[in-house]
């Protein structure tokens, strides 16, 4: 099936300049960095994608874009740091993040990752080379005429005086820095301007890899100034508890320098990946300047507030300037559907458990991987805002779009039902064959993992209804990530308490997508949890397969230490 209209490359354009040459490696779909190629290695390692266990390293990389999250930008400025970085990316459709990650190996540390963009005619031609060479703006192939390439022209856009002074340094050389990178990214993505933004929120602090904590230091080095309110994403540790964890000192101390670099800069310490559940969230349409690829889909499509989703490391420009490339979704056109998917459910799921959400969510993605959706057909269902955060993390793991429209659920659906667009559909087979997939787990159930993005109250105390005195078994574990915020708000009910009792972990400042052993048992073999996005990246984040299901079967399962590999009973009995 075909996606709907994506943002074509026209002309073949050179965005980070350079001459380099490698074998080809092709990839049809969309790749995510972040959960989805090794840092260390340079090998695929999303086992959902059809090139896993090959490496991109000195290769030319030829993939139509990326998708994921927004951190995509830092692995590939550890991969240039480790030498282990494609030779040279080229893109068929618009892209942000792994060209704001090459801007800044360019920039700010003199590793050179050429990056182009070529019509899809184009691109089909490289596709069966086994070897290019970009030299002087020009693509040499071997079977075909050569390739040339135009410059990005940064002369186009109109900018304004405070603009001006930015780039001349009147705010300093950190400042300079970021508004070039951020002229240089509104060129590559043809903006006419710039647009203000009234809050930022910061996605690369989390300690994966040395590359974040490199960045983060020497901007702070370079004296680095946030100028807009900026929330940050969760860390790798729990900052005021983490000496007690088990972590290795080392580890601990350089995740407690990546956080404490941000806040240096001027960034709030909320280390909360669901920003939108803060107090001062977001209001229709205000422009924002986030990363964190789900909640940018969520201020988008729930909120109805307006931010594209921003790389690692631009965002910490647009936060320094509080301005972006005006482009996408910052305008009511770019925020238009292409194309509709019509969810089939059957009138007797409408009451079904509430892992409905994150499978619709994860199917849309893959049906839209560049292209803004309406999913249609769930206006008579009654989601939560919490099954709509599901659904978006779950549609952010495998779409590098920015938001979607859910009619009768969102708020500028209406204003897309109108328009004739191409249809797909998510029938309940493809419900099925989606929950098989995302449940490749074990049966035997070692860890209960909920919080990915953070867990709110609403589900914290949804958690305490459903144990009703139990405790977990004695093999098992449950832990539940959430903000400081909301884990004030557990400690005032005397949840917290209660939940310790039962065996049960609420976890601060921390995420499942940043969590490692030995915070995530070592000897833990069996995953569960409620979060589609988490059991798409588990296996790659983790070495675990994951099991899916609805927060009662995670309680289930934590009490009994078992997860039957069996259909949910809504799902099973429509197979029948």
């Amino acid at each position: 099936m075909k996606d709907g209209e994506t943002q074509q490359c026209q002309p073949n354009r050179i965005i980070v300049s350079g001459d380099a040459s490698g074998e080809v490696l092709v990839c049809q779909e969309g790749l995510s960095f972040w959960g989805g190629v090794d840092p260390d290695t340079g090998i695929i390692i999303d086992v959902h994608h059809p090139n896993y266990g090959e490496c991109i390293s000195g290769k030319c990389l030829l993939v139509p874009t990326s998708r994921g999250s927004c951190s995509g930008s830092g692995i590939l400025l550890q991969l240039a740091l480790n030498h282990l970085a494609p030779a040279m990316i080229i893109f068929s459709e618009a892209e942000q993040i792994l060209t704001l990650g090459a801007i800044v190996c360019d920039r700010i540390f003199s590793l050179n990752i050429p990056i182009t963009c070529l019509t899809k005619d184009a691109f089909a031609v490289l596709a069966k080379e086994t070897w290019v060479d970009l030299k002087e703006a020009q693509i040499r192939t071997a079977g075909e005429e050569d390739i040339v390439l135009e410059p990005v022209h940064l002369n186009r856009l109109n900018l304004s005086q405070s603009d001006e002074e930015y780039l001349r340094g009147d705010h300093g050389h950190a400042a300079k820095a970021a508004m070039e990178t951020i002229v240089l990214m509104g060129a590559a993505e043809n903006a006419s301007e710039l647009v203000d933004v009234e809050k930022g929120h910061i996605d690369g602090c989390i300690l994966a890899h040395d590359a974040n904590l490199i960045f983060a230091e020497k901007m702070v080095e370079l004296g680095a100034r946030t100028h807009i309110p900026t929330t940050i994403n969760a860390i790798s540790i729990d900052r005021e508890n983490w000496q007690q964890s088990g972590l290795p000192t080392d580890f601990g101390n350089r995740a407690s320098r990546l956080a404490e670099a941000y806040v240096d800069m001027g960034v709030e310490p909320t280390f909360t990946c669901a920003p939108y559940l803060l107090r001062n969230r977001p209001q229709f349409g205000e422009n924002i300047g986030w990363s964190e690829s789900s909640a940018v889909i969520f201020a988008n499509t729930v909120l109805g507030a307006r931010t594209q989703k921003h790389p690692d490391y631009l965002d910490l420009f647009i936060a320094m300037t509080g301005r972006a490339p005006a482009v996408g979704v910052y305008s009511t056109c770019g925020r238009a559907a292409k194309l509709r998917i019509q969810v089939d459910i059957p009138s007797k799921w409408h009451h079904s458990d509430e892992v409905v959400w994150p499978l619709v969510g994860w199917l849309a993605g893959k049906l839209a991987p560049n292209s803004i959706p309406i999913l249609t057909g769930l206006e008579s269902l009654t989601p939560t805002i919490d099954d709509l955060k599901a659904l978006c993390a779950a549609f952010g793991a495998t779409s590098g779009t920015p938001m979607l429209h859910i009619l009768g659920h969102t708020p500028e659906s209406s204003n897309q039902a109108q328009y004739q667009l191409p249809t797909l559909h998510i029938a309940p087979t493809d419900l099925r064959e989606a929950w098989l997939e995302l449940n490749r787990g074990l049966e035997k159930i070692d860890l209960v993992a909920i919080g990915s993005p953070h867990a709110s109250i609403d589900e914290i105390r949804k958690i305490m209804a459903l144990l009703n005195g139990r405790k977990c078994h004695q093999n098992t574990r449950m832990k539940i990530t959430t903000s400081r915020e909301t884990l004030k708000l557990a400690d005032g009910e005397g949840i917290t308490e209660k939940l310790k009792k039962s065996g049960i972990q609420l976890i601060p400042d921390m995420c499942w997508c940043s969590i490692v052993e030995p915070i995530f048992p070592i000897n833990a073999k069996g995953l569960m949890t409620n979060s589609g996005k988490y059991a798409h990246y588990a296996h790659g984040l983790s070495n675990r397969h994951s099991r899916l299901g609805s927060l009662e079967d995670c309680v289930n399962a934590a009490i009994s230490g078992y997860a039957p590999l069996s259909l949910p009973r809504w799902l099973a009995e429509e197979e029948t």
